[in-house]
C-alpha cells in the first residue's frame, strides 16, 4: 500500500493505493508532494503512463520530492505502480568475503532493515540471489 499526498510533509489531499495508477490526476491530485509507502516496493514515474524517469520507492516516508528523486532536475511524479514480487519463495545469501566465502547470512524474510542485528555491519562482499524477484 502507498499513500500519496498533494503537499509536502504529508499534508493536503491524499490518496491511498493498493494497485497501479497511470495518472495521479485520475484521483483528483494535481501533483505529488510527499509519499508514505506502507508495503512495497513501488515504482514512481516522472510522467503519466509510467513514462520518464523512474524512482524506486521502498517502505518508508518521503516528506519531499527530493527524498525520492535521485535527480535534482525533476520534482514531478505522475504515475505509480507496485513492483511485483514473488514473496512465496525467495531466498538470498549474503557473504562476508568476495567469491561467496566467509560467514553466510540467509535472508528469507520480506524486510531486513538492518544487518547490524545479524553481525554483518558493513561486511557484505558478495551476494547470491537463489529464488524470487
Amino acid at each position: 500500500q502507498i499513500t500519496i499526498y498533494e503537499m509536502e510533509n504529508f499534508q493536503g489531499k491524499k490518496c491511498e493505493l493498493t494497485e497501479e495508477l497511470p495518472n495521479i490526476t485520475e484521483k483528483d491530485l494535481e501533483k505529488v508532494g510527499s509519499i508514505q509507502v506502507e508495503s512495497g516496493p513501488w515504482l514512481g514515474f516522472e510522467r503519466q503512463g509510467y513514462a520518464g524517469e523512474q524512482f524506486v520507492l521502498e517502505k518508508g516516508d518521503y516528506p519531499r520530492w527530493d527524498s525520492w528523486s535521485n535527480s535534482h532536475t525533476s520534482d514531478s511524479l505522475m504515475s505509480v505502480r507496485p513492483i511485483q514480487i514473488d514473496s512465496a519463495d525467495h531466498k538470498i545469501h549474503l557473504f562476508e568475503n568476495a567469491g561467496y566465502t566467509g560467514r553466510k547470512m540467509e535472508i528469507v524474510d520480506d524486510d531486513v532493515p538492518s544487518l547490524w542485528a545479524h553481525g554483518f555491519q558493513d561486511r557484505v562482499a558478495s551476494v547470491k540471489a537463489l529464488n524470487g524477484t
